[in-house]
């Protein structure tokens, strides 16, 4: 497979003030990560860690702070008009919300349609076909062309999400927490249908959640991400089976269903605040085997053996 995406310490800072004091707020901070063509990377985490921050940078809803984002080996400039409008063909995203993703004052079919007309994607008299074909990639009938937002129900608002996200054909499509706004029975079928347009598409996903068995789905490889760093990365099956940071074995941990051979010790204490990360390691605060070497030294991603990062020394 090749690199299609690469981000190289990548940092997203948003300005923040305290008791009238400004300051700055790391929300991604010095994050390494590359997408190979046509996988699933997953990004879990809990809330606030920044992964919706990393999403929106890659597709330049974000601005990054420092660090290069490369796509195909070219730098992404979002910031050129020809280059923004390119890059937005290619890199897609499908949001947690899907009512507040879609225009209320447009129909389903004018949703589509918008993308077609702004890319030229195809001839202005085979728009209309276009549309149809989206709505029946992914489970939707004409009925629905002339459907409002809040006419519909919140899966199929998903699929509309889905449908203009695929109208403009795009190698990588974020996904960020796609699902969790679902319920359990509909989250199942946008996953499946994710799933099959991949196949049949040829699709790279990253895929963004807080859910561990959502990313164990439907993930190749998971990074695990807290305060705004990466703390683990491997392949799917053996960061589930063979979790090596604290972080990672307590968020597994949560979900009891699943059966890991390393003893796993659930998350205590609360998430320090991101704009005053601790010292050393991040998570040394709420660290069942944290000792002084943890709040002193900074921890790098080190590979422990089959292309499997860890940012911890005692792993």
């Amino acid at each position: 497979m090749s690199t299609l995406l690469t981000l190289r310490d990548l940092v997203v800072r948003y300005p923040t003030r305290k008791a009238g004091k400004a300051g700055f707020l790391n929300a991604v901070d010095g994050v390494s990560l590359s997408l190979q063509t046509g996988e699933t990377l997953g990004l879990v985490g809990e809330s606030g860690c920044g992964k919706s921050s990393l999403g929106n940078a890659i597709v330049g809803l974000s601005p990054v702070s420092e660090g290069d984002l490369l796509f195909r080996g070219a730098p992404v400039r979002w910031w050129d008009r020809q280059g923004k409008k390119t890059l937005r063909r290619a890199i897609q995203m499908i949001f947690q919300d899907p009512y507040a993703s879609l225009n209320p004052r447009m129909s389903v079919g004018q949703t589509l349609a918008e993308a077609l007309h702004v890319h030229r994607i195809v001839p202005r008299t085979e728009v209309a076909g276009r549309v149809l074909e989206l709505l029946d990639m992914v489970g939707l009938t004409a009925q629905t062309l002339d459907a409002y937002p809040h006419e519909i129900s919140g899966g199929q608002r998903q699929r509309v999400g889905i449908a203009r996200a695929l109208s403009v054909q795009p190698e990588i499509i974020i996904c960020d927490e796609a699902v969790s706004a679902l319920d359990v029975s509909v989250q199942a079928q946008i996953l499946n249908l994710l799933a099959d347009l991949k196949a049949e598409l040829g699709l790279t996903l990253l895929f963004i959640s807080h859910d561990v068995g959502v990313i164990r789905h439907v993930s190749d490889r998971v990074a695990v991400m807290y305060l705004g760093q990466i703390q683990e990365l491997a392949a799917s099956e053996r960061l589930f089976t063979q979790p090596q940071h604290p972080y990672t074995r307590a968020l597994i941990a949560s979900v009891p269903k699943y059966n890991s051979p390393a003893p796993l010790t659930g998350l205590r204490g609360d998430l320090p605040d991101p704009a005053r990360p601790p010292e050393g390691c991040r998570f040394h605060t709420r660290c069942p085997r944290a000792v002084p070497q943890c709040r002193a030294d900074p921890q790098v991603l080190a590979e422990k053996g089959q292309a499997h990062l860890v940012r911890c020394w005692r792993a």
